[in-house]
């Protein structure tokens, strides 16, 4: 196992190391997971919880013993458990039915209640979303995020941060994201303190209904404004900006300059939108509650492969099916989400009580809350950074040291830019960039 120790700014070994994790992830392994899955016939919520080898009650059950596996050759690296609880009286789950998460976490060495959270969906579904006895291979949707990531804990689980990972297979998700939502509901309960969620939902496909092949971009969706935004604070909003700098808009930009810096040929779209139109997905819950939290997935959907019984009409043959999985692009988006983790989890903690002054001035100032430095020792100092407000990257930055709580932006007028923070580390790593007041915030 492997750990660093802070050095100069100038020197970046983590640096490295995030190249190399990027590459690590295997199509091989990633084919053979998937493979795994499919071979239960069916994970639909519903279905058989019995049996050793079909119904989602087995894939749970091998999901705990492949992290058990991996912990096992990090020399128990990782607490492997299940969260769960009994969901009834909805339109898809009409009667008692017991959703199972599995959830292995990684603890961090110096703020170990600090989490970056990869998730991926459990259970499939063929066109009648109550069918539990079809076969139903979910071959992509969503065998292929489960599969991301068991693949990013083989990874990750070969090194040590500061910060803890979590790794959660979710169940529930095609009857209403219901195991979303108990574990949000679990960490809130725990009083985690979760900086981001990336549900990987649909990684594996590249080939388009609009005929499209492409794998070389990937999408990213998040909210706009926070979901537990108050009235106060949307008034706030409305006189000082924030509508495209939630934490998890922040965190999807994240996400798309760990793309530039460290995964070849890919080009992430950040979409400026909860889900899908009219859809949605597993990080909704997490965004509910008000943890930052976003959708990572394809560009190219085929619908004709989505939520369908396996037939062949007209000479169209429908269904979820492991021959039209990408492995190579999967192990691509897994890198993605496998850089993300760990470049946020070596990084400091986002600063929290971000502040700004500096109207009818001709200079801006930013204040923040100090890092408490047992929780990180990594911590060289912090980034202010700005933007034109129709710019989608961050684009100007200064670094001030970190003994510093304040900084001004000389000349810098605050009406014509928006502004953030982030937290560096000794190597260099940065944390997202928070946006000032309670529009941008990370939490303390």
């Amino acid at each position: 196992m492997m750990m660093f120790t802070g050095i100069a700014l100038s020197q970046t070994p983590q640096t490295e190391f995030l190249r190399d994790i990027g590459a690590a992830p295997s199509a091989d392994r990633i084919e053979a997971d998937i493979t795994k899955l499919v071979s239960f016939g069916t994970r639909h919520t519903l279905s058989d919880t019995t049996s050793d080898s079909e119904g989602i009650g087995a894939a749970r059950r091998w999901l705990k013993a492949e992290f058990e596996r991996i912990s096992a050759d990090c020399g128990g690296c990782l607490e492997v458990f299940y969260v769960r609880d009994t969901i009834e009286g909805e339109n898809r789950i009409p009667e008692p039915v017991e959703i199972v998460n599995v959830v292995a976490i990684q603890r961090g060495t110096a703020d170990p209640n600090r989490f970056v959270v990869m998730s991926g969906d459990i259970d499939s579904r063929v066109s009648d979303v109550m069918d539990a006895e079809s076969r139903s291979p979910g071959a992509n949707d969503n065998a292929s995020g489960v599969a991301g990531v068991l693949e990013a804990a083989r990874v990750l689980s070969q090194y040590e941060f500061e910060g803890s990972i979590m790794y959660a297979q979710l169940s529930g998700e095609e009857q209403g994201l219901f195991g979303g939502q108990i574990l949000a509901d679990y960490a809130k309960e725990q009083g985690w303190d979760i900086k981001g969620v990336l549900n990987n939902d649909m990684i594996g496909n590249i080939q388009g209904i609009n005929g499209v092949i492409d794998n070389t971009t990937a999408r990213v969706f998040s909210e706009g404004t926070r979901a537990v935004e108050t009235e106060r604070e949307a008034r706030i909003r409305r006189f000082t900006g924030g509508e495209v700098d939630s934490p998890s808009r922040n965190l999807a930009r994240y996400i798309d300059k760990m793309a530039d810096l460290y995964i070849r040929n890919l080009d992430v779209m950040m979409i400026y939108r909860l889900d899908r139109f009219g859809r949605g997905g597993h990080h909704r819950p997490f965004n509910a509650v008000g943890y930052p939290a976003v959708r990572i997935m394809e560009t190219n959907e085929d619908y004709v492969r989505q939520h369908q019984d396996l037939r062949t009409e007209d000479g169209v043959e429908y269904g979820d099916v492991l021959s039209e999985v990408e492995f190579d692009f999967a192990a691509k988006l897994t890198g993605l989400n496998a850089v993300t983790m760990a470049a946020m989890s070596w990084a400091p903690s986002p600063p929290a009580e971000v502040q700004i002054q500096g109207a009818v001035r001709p200079s801006t100032t930013l204040s923040w809350k100090a890092l408490n430095p047992d929780e990180n020792p990594q911590l060289a100092g912090y980034k202010i950074y700005w933007r034109l407000t129709d710019a989608n990257q961050w684009q100007k930055s200064v670094f001030v040291p970190a003994d510093a709580t304040e900084h001004t932006l000389e000349n810098v007028v605050i009406d014509n830019y928006y502004f953030g923070v982030a937290s560096v580390s000794k190597d260099g790593l940065e944390s997202p960039v928070v946006f000032p007041g309670p529009a941008g915030s990370f939490g303390d």
